[in-house]
């Protein structure tokens, strides 16, 4: 079967639902940003050194799917019939990842370069293209009959955090292994002369 269909050469592209808008509508922008967000997440997930990072980030990949879907849908009765919807149980997951990772990483009191290792400068990376995207989906829901429910601003605005904290842990994650390698070389040095 083949992947193109032709129905959008003339510029126009099928929401979830069917109906058929601009391919440079807001809707789309907003949720091909998101798209692109998640592009990003996979990416930083290869790179993760935690296996619960890496968990996570595949678990919210699918997340993902379901917060563009309802973006891309007008009637959302026709999205609750074909997918489930973020829900507060899907908000309060990324808090809870989000105050467990505060608690226990060092504070900070100034900005921070986005990433000392690869999967927190694209956990970074991510986090960008989540802000902007949230950007677009707060003037997209200004807009008439848009149909964007609170618990999607809300998730999207969690998740940029919850995206920046994993970054973060990541980061120490590696920091804290370095060392770890330099004692453990620094120990075999000195045996050595010690023989």
């Amino acid at each position: 079967m083949a992947i193109y269909t032709k129905t959008g050469d003339k510029g126009s592209t099928s929401l979830f639902d069917g109906q058929r808008v601009k391919k440079y509508s807001n809707r789309v922008d907003t949720y091909g940003t998101f798209d692109e967000c998640n592009t990003v997440i996979s990416v930083a997930e290869k790179f993760c050194q935690k296996v619960e990072n890496k968990e996570f980030l595949i678990h919210l990949q699918y997340k993902m799917f379901q917060l563009a879907g309802e973006i891309a849908t007008m009637n959302q009765e026709n999205f609750q019939v074909k997918s489930e919807q973020i829900s507060e149980d899907d908000i309060h997951s990324l808090e809870s990842l989000i105050d467990k990772y505060t608690s226990e990483l060092p504070k900070i009191t100034t900005f921070i370069l986005p990433g000392t290792s690869l999967a927190g400068a694209h956990l970074h990376q991510a986090r960008a293209v989540c802000r902007r995207g949230e950007r677009m989906l707060v003037q997209l829901s200004e807009e008439e009959n848009s149909h964007i429910r609170p618990d999607i601003l809300k998730y999207v605005n969690r998740l940029s955090d919850c995206l920046y904290i994993i970054a973060r842990d990541e980061d120490h994650y590696e920091k804290q292994e370095k060392r770890v390698d330099e004692i453990v070389r620094r120990y075999k040095e000195e045996s050595q002369h010690v023989e």
